[in-house]
């Protein structure tokens, strides 16, 4: 069986913006799941495709308050932080901006997306 050709530097690097263009829209206080920024982006199925390009994200400035790009907003589909040992410690640093923002966690570690969620418009 012949890989699918790989995707072209130029096209990832669109989506990518695409991607930031998206999660920069979603307003403190709220979150989007990462399917609903891939659709937003015009990238159908690109759930984990969001994920890869908010880890690219330059680490030294995940920490700033002032992060032009706010990742931490960005949740799975069950209303949780996707937690991942390769982030280190930047999963709690997610849960501690969304808390600063307002966004309440229960004690199983979930945001009602009922509350929080972001109604996007296309």
């Amino acid at each position: 069986m012949v890989p699918p050709p790989a995707t072209p530097p130029a096209k990832l690097n669109n989506s990518r913006e695409a991607i930031y263009a998206a999660v920069k829209q979603i307003p403190k206080g709220k979150v989007a799941t990462y399917g609903q920024i891939a659709r937003l982006a015009g990238i159908p199925n690109g759930a984990r495709q969001v994920g890869y390009a908010l880890s690219a994200l330059d680490g030294a400035n995940l920490f700033k308050p002032d992060q032009p790009i706010p990742w931490q907003r960005v949740v799975n589909r069950l209303g949780e932080i996707s937690y991942s040992f390769s982030r280190g410690g930047g999963d709690d640093l997610q849960r501690a901006l969304l808390e600063s923002e307002g966004i309440v966690f229960d004690a199983a570690g979930k945001i009602d997306l009922g509350v929080y969620l972001w109604a996007a418009e296309k």
